[in-house]
């Protein structure tokens, strides 16, 4: 079928040009004559996303249909949409673009082939095309010559919804429809709604519809084929745990588990880089180049030099290249089944071992609970400790209940004999303000024993309120640091910090306590009445 028939046949009628698969090169010439973006000194396009610099959760749907209707986790997370409403919508959106230039990227989800989807990416600005691009797995030219897409994303940042019209909440939406395969954006620009709603359709299918667990991870590989993978919600370390320079990056941020490998979704990664540098994060730092587009970044004054710093525009500033712009990254993206998986959190309370092993029951309530803590300072009006959950450590991309994925998790853990770790990169010996946060030395330190198998002789203490197995010994670092309340001068008031963490894990837990199963209540931690030593 010719390309513009292929268009029409999708609801697009262009009037204006359209530019279909365009080399990299062409995408960033495009931006530049179109005054949408700016090159920096290391060759990188730098563009402003607008009015929105991230997703906006309130404003996602997903369309409730017989598909949908009984298996959808509906409430907070995912909001019903009518199909008579999308197709109205769909048509307004369609006529918008008709009436555009628009930018078509043929891509591909998935590096396990059996579980790959086509994906066709049209978009009204080069450089959403050029993060399509960056972000997904890229078809040769072979299979571009008979490519037929899935699913079919439709991003319209300057089509303005109207919500008397349109029954949206505001101007913006991010709507799923599962029996048409289409995802509708429209009103803002910031390209992660593209990259979270394939991510979304993939939480879906996998584990409702092939049994593979979908995870909000990043995952890398020793020389010895030994696969771990990282859990963690953003500020934990998850980005900066798995890019070890001794072992080869699988990927930074969503992978598939099914029977035989853990593989990459992406093609690429969408990077934080506030207070990014060379010394910090050297693979990321060099992977700012030619062919990366970097979002609502400011430069020196009269340069062309990022200043990473700078967060007037906001402090989720993003860099999104090809995976094979990090040194280490394996082709294709996949390796076995993990050994070892890790849950990050930063536990700004100093109640959470270092590290510590699970038990299944232990992991699903975790995996469930999604822990970490904000601190004074990263968002307005923090001004102590604050805890934060997101189930699964991706709460917002889970169209299925938490359960059905801790569940999935269990069986995956108990069928590969599975070790789970959890790593507390935050503070030790007092809450934020009183303790100090946990070095970055000792943590890569834990990690490397347990990936070298130096954890699994040694002794173990149980934690008396989370029932955590703690190591009382990890070389390289100080003994004294593995149980937390070591570490507190007042004894009473670090069993006082736990019994109150303990309290907000449970608290938390009663929305999903009636649909889990015995074994995952049973990770839950346990109120001391009366407190003993740990």
């Amino acid at each position: 079928m010719k390309k513009i028939e292929q268009l029409k046949a999708i609801g697009i009628h262009p009037t204006k040009e359209y530019f279909w698969n365009l080399p990299v090169s062409k995408l960033v010439t495009h931006t530049l004559q179109k005054k949408q973006g700016v090159l920096t000194n290391t060759g990188a396009l730098a563009c402003d996303t607008g009015e929105f610099t991230g997703r906006s959760p309130k404003d996602k749907y997903i369309v409730k249909d017989s598909i949908t209707e009984d298996s959808v986790w509906w409430g907070d997370v995912n909001h019903p949409f009518s199909t008579e409403d999308f197709d109205k919508l769909h048509n307004r959106v369609t006529a918008h673009l008709s009436n555009r230039e628009i930018y078509i990227k043929d891509v591909q989800a998935g590096s396990k082939k059996e579980y790959q989807l086509n994906v066709r990416v049209i978009t009204e600005t080069p450089w959403q095309s050029l993060f399509a691009n960056n972000l997904f797995l890229r078809p040769t030219e072979k299979e571009l010559e008979t490519f037929e897409h899935e699913w079919l994303i439709l991003a319209a940042p300057e089509f303005k919804a109207d919500p008397k019209i349109d029954k949206t909440r505001q101007h913006n939406f991010t709507i799923i429809n599962f029996t048409k395969k289409v995802i509708l954006i429209g009103g803002s620009a910031y390209t992660g709604e593209i990259k979270k709603g394939i991510f979304s359709i993939l939480n879906y299918i996998l584990p409702h519809n092939k049994n593979v667990l979908s995870m909000h991870c990043s995952a890398n590989i020793g020389e010895d084929g030994n696969t771990a993978v990282f859990f963690g919600l953003s500020g934990t370390g998850k980005t900066t745990l798995s890019a070890d320079p001794s072992r080869a990056l699988i990927g930074d941020d969503e992978h598939g588990w099914d029977s035989k490998n853990v593989f990459n979704f992406e093609g690429g990664c969408y990077a934080k880089c506030v207070n990014l540098s060379e010394e910090k994060e050297p693979q990321i730092f060099s992977a700012v180049r030619f062919g990366t587009l970097l979002e609502n970044v400011r430069f020196y004054e009269n340069s062309d030099i990022v200043d990473y710093d700078n967060i007037e525009v906001t402090e989720n500033t993003r860099a999104a290249y090809p995976i094979n712009f990090i040194d280490n990254a394996i082709n294709p993206s996949l390796g076995g089944a993990p050994k070892n998986i890790f849950f990050l959190t930063c536990d700004a309370f100093g109640v959470l071992p270092p590290i510590s092993k699970l038990t299944v029951g232990q992991a699903m309530y975790h995996f469930i609970s999604g822990y970490t803590a904000k601190v004074a300072g990263t968002e307005a009006g923090i001004t102590e400790p604050q805890t934060t959950f997101s189930a699964c450590f991706g709460e917002p991309f889970l169209p299925l209940h938490p359960t059905k994925y801790a569940e999935l998790l269990g069986q995956k853990l108990k069928g590969d004999k599975v070790n789970v770790w959890l790593i507390n990169t935050g503070w030790s010996g007092g809450s934020y303000g009183i303790g100090e946060r946990i070095k970055l030395s000792y943590t890569r330190a834990m990690i490397t024993a347990v990936l070298d198998g130096k954890l699994d002789q040694v002794d173990y203490l149980k934690h008396n309120v989370f029932g955590l197995q703690m190591p009382t010994t990890c070389e390289g670092v100080p003994s004294n640091i593995l149980n937390p309340k070591n570490t507190w001068e007042n004894k009473q008031e670090y069993d006082e910090t736990a019994n109150s963490l303990a309290t907000q894990f449970n608290e938390n837990f009663k929305t999903y306590q009636s649909f889990a199963n015995d074994e995952i209540r049973s990770g839950a931690p346990k109120i001391v009445s009366k407190l003993q030593k740990a």
